[in-house]
């Protein structure tokens, strides 16, 4: 259950509601009675379905973009397309920095990247930082 509450907390903060799993996940660790690659799975499987929800919001937002309520206006859009065009697809590698990570699955959505690259880019990246985050918690020498 203690696994399933993990990946339900790095599902949310994937998207974009506020949460925390590193701080799940540290405290988990911590305690010593958990298996450190399940954390480690829970936490990215978790995180990347819920960057994966990101995307299908991102490719289903533009159908609203000639609303009056529609929150972004045509000139930040075209913005954030040059953006995203300027530093690429491999930028999806850092959707897991805070505050710009999730809104970049959003976009890759919008700009329709391709799914299957999107999943292995955003899965690097994102099993990455959960490795990290074991590595800060444990010690690297006690992890491998």
């Amino acid at each position: 259950m203690a696994y399933l509450s993990l990946f339900f907390s790095a599902f949310i903060s994937a998207t974009l509601l506020p949460s925390s799993s590193e701080l799940v996940m540290t405290a988990m660790i911590a305690s010593g009675d958990y298996l450190l690659w399940l954390l480690w799975l829970s936490a990215t499987v978790g995180n990347v379905l819920g960057s994966c929800v990101n995307y299908w919001l991102g490719t289903q937002v533009m159908r609203f973009k000639e609303r009056k309520w529609f929150p972004v206006s045509q000139k930040s859009l075209d913005k954030a397309e040059q953006q995203f065009n300027k530093y690429g697809i491999y930028s999806l590698l850092f959707a897991w920095l805070p505050i710009v990570g999730d809104p970049l699955t959003v976009v890759g959505g919008i700009f329709r990247v391709k799914f299957s690259i999107f999943l292995l880019l955003v899965t690097l990246g994102k099993g990455a930082r959960y490795l990290a985050v074991l590595a800060f918690a444990v010690g690297l020498e006690k992890l491998f």
